[in-house]
């Protein structure tokens, strides 16, 4: 049993350049494996998944992309305002092709420009509808929902927007859909996993991000530490190496082994290079150790050469599978 037993939407946020599209990616692989079917939805409008995957461009219809170990299947969706305005106007006001008529007359645009938050509603909406949406016999037709979010700078107001629409808008269809995707975002069935590299920034964006969330009484899942890299020293030469005590004679004999320049310059050039890599991982580690005490379960990714493919994600899967995430 992984650690998000009974979870239904699984939303991932992270600082911009932290990877989390690429997390996301990974998380939905790893939930679908033994079987399960699990959607993949993205709402920036990047067409992030389709490049990662090397898969057509996503339509705002929902599409298998990858299978899984096991027999899983993963499908993207790349959810699109307007398409979703029609939607939700077919739905609730029974508008039909009324709805793009409206179009015609810059109808979504307006709407969306003097009222910023419909966006958001309209994205949260097409989701909340693909977490609840069942099969004749009862079944959900997805096991899990993994949404590729906003950055963490406007997550929480991204999913709590709900909360100020079914405030204002007492009673009706808009009333009731955000009400229930309030609920649902508040609830059990909700978790927001944060990306982030061992770096100042993006760790305290973390940090501020969790905060944030715990405010508004949105469950917050795990903190996935991206892009992580192994000391190159073992942990008594990174203790000489972070004084700049690394012995030069040693050195030397290696650099002479490997048919390379034993120089001063480059001796001392070496050493101060093992100094700042000594020093850089002591910040790494305190860094980890301020989001272990966040108290939220911590999964970590390696760091990868070259660009991420479909192979490396499903390597990432199974990382994150190794390590409870499903």
């Amino acid at each position: 049993m992984g650690d998000w037993e009974g979870v239904r939407l699984h939303v991932v946020t992270g600082k911009g350049g932290t990877g989390k599209t690429t997390v996301a990616s990974a998380l939905a692989i790893a939930l679908a494996t033994g079987g399960r079917k699990v959607l993949l939805v993205e709402v920036e409008e990047r067409q992030g998944l389709a490049q990662l995957f090397d898969v057509a461009p996503l339509e705002y219809a929902e599409h298998r992309i990858v299978p899984a170990a096991g027999g899983g299947e993963v499908y993207g969706l790349a959810i699109d305002a307007r398409e979703a305005m029609y939607e939700y106007l077919g739905m609730f006001y029974r508008l039909g092709r009324a709805g793009r008529a409206l179009d015609r007359v810059g109808f979504v645009d307006f709407a969306t420009t003097i009222a910023p938050g419909l966006r958001d509603v309209l994205l949260t909406g097409k989701t909340y509808e693909a977490v609840r949406r069942r099969k004749d016999n009862g079944e959900y037709v997805y096991d899990a929902v993994v949404l590729d979010a906003p950055p963490t700078g406007r997550v929480t107001r991204f999913l709590d927007v709900n909360t100020a629409v079914s405030s204002l808008a007492r009673v009706g269809p808009i009333h009731r859909q955000a009400s229930a995707i309030t609920s649902l975002v508040h609830s059990p069935r909700t978790v927001v996993h944060v990306v982030t590299v061992l770096e100042e920034m993006p760790v305290q964006e973390t940090v501020d991000a969790i905060a944030e969330l715990r405010a508004a009484k949105i469950p917050v899942g795990a903190v996935v530490i991206n892009q992580t890299r192994t000391p190159f020293l073992s942990a008594d030469d990174l203790a000489v190496a972070r004084s700049g005590q690394l012995n030069r004679s040693a050195i030397a004999e290696s650099l002479r082994a490997a048919a390379l320049p034993d120089t001063d310059a480059f001796v001392d050039q070496l050493r101060q290079e093992a100094s700042g890599h000594a020093k850089r991982i002591d910040l790494e580690n305190d860094a980890r150790a301020s989001l272990e005490g966040l108290g939220r379960p911590v999964y970590e990714l390696p760091h990868l050469t070259g660009a991420i493919d479909p192979t490396a994600l499903y390597e990432f899967a199974e990382l994150l599978n190794g390590q409870g995430a499903s």
